[in-house]
């Protein structure tokens, strides 16, 4: 059919390949997130709820929305592109920003066990508030330590986590 002049045809692009790939790569980490949990050990015995259970709602959650993902992709569903005021569609990836924030968290990863996290984490903040624009390093590196001080204390204290206090072991 042909048609009427002045109007557009639409072409069925067919079902969007990406969305399968992570409706598998969901599956994949659902399952062994699974798996892995059954290993876990019981925990204590006054806990009310074993450390394995929240793997297993994690896991089977993740392998519930692959399906559900699959499934809508087969339906025909695609993922409409970001249409927000303050995304640009016509340009690029930017790389230099990409890169800096990937440096700051490969930084954050090498560092932390020798710094600790109270200074590691000051440092990550002020380094990807910087890379993404802010030009307050001072302000930043305030603001970091701040927070970051605090999780420490939330964790160590509040939760009986052991966070790595690096150089700052004795002083926190």
């Amino acid at each position: 059919m042909i048609a009427p002049e002045g109007t557009a045809t639409r072409v069925d692009p067919g079902p969007d390949r990406a969305q399968y790939g992570l409706a598998a790569v969901l599956a994949v980490i659902g399952a062994w997130t699974v798996v892995d949990s059954a290993g876990l050990g019981p925990g204590f015995a006054d806990q009310a709820v074993r450390p394995a259970a929240f793997g297993y709602v994690i896991g089977s959650a993740l392998v519930l929305l692959a399906v559900l993902l699959a499934v809508a992709t087969a339906r025909g569903d695609r993922a409409e592109g970001e249409a927000g005021e303050d995304v640009d569609l016509d340009r690029g990836t930017d790389w230099r920003t990409l890169a800096g924030l990937a440096g700051v968290l490969v930084a954050t990863v090498a560092l932390i066990d020798w710094l600790g996290w109270a200074v590691v984490g000051a440092l990550l903040f002020a380094g990807a508030a910087t890379v993404l624009g802010n030009r307050h390093w001072v302000r930043n590196l305030l603001i970091g330590a701040v927070l970051s001080v605090a999780s420490w204390y939330g964790f160590y204290v509040g939760l009986g986590i052991p966070i790595p206090p690096g150089v700052l072991d004795g002083v926190l």
